[in-house]
């Protein structure tokens, strides 16, 4: 008898380690093509239109002030191809590092920790 072998992926809020409730989350858009984000993504804000995406740590035009991570994906979403509606951990939280879910830039430790930097500056500290 042969069993399939399942891995479980990240799983709504399982990354949060204390919130100051409603107050932390806020909802928001996100930009289409993106893709599929799992929950505990870090996202950036784009300055031109308000909506989220996914963090890059390459240097992006600092204009759009989408390098900067700003928040925490709460539920998982597909934004493929079209903008969608999702919830974020945006301030008053503590986080578990080992859960947030990062872009394949984040290739080493200085470039998460600089993002975990910015996060502290939106009062989202990680653990």
């Amino acid at each position: 008898m042969a069993f399939d072998t399942k891995t479980m992926g990240p799983r709504d809020l399982s990354f949060i380690l204390s919130e100051a409730g409603p107050i932390s989350r806020d909802a928001v858009t996100i930009l289409s093509g993106s893709g599929v984000l799992k929950p505990g993504a870090v996202l950036g804000k784009v300055t031109a239109s308000g909506k989220f995406k996914p963090v890059t740590a390459a240097a992006e035009d600092p204009a759009t002030g989408a390098d900067l991570a700003v928040a925490v994906l709460a539920y998982g979403v597909d934004a493929t191809a079209a903008d969608v509606k999702a919830v974020v951990v945006a301030r008053l939280a503590e986080v578990k590092t080992s859960m947030l879910v990062w872009g394949n830039d984040f290739d080493n430790d200085a470039k998460k920790k600089a993002a975990i930097a910015e996060l502290a500056a939106a009062n989202i500290i990680a653990r």
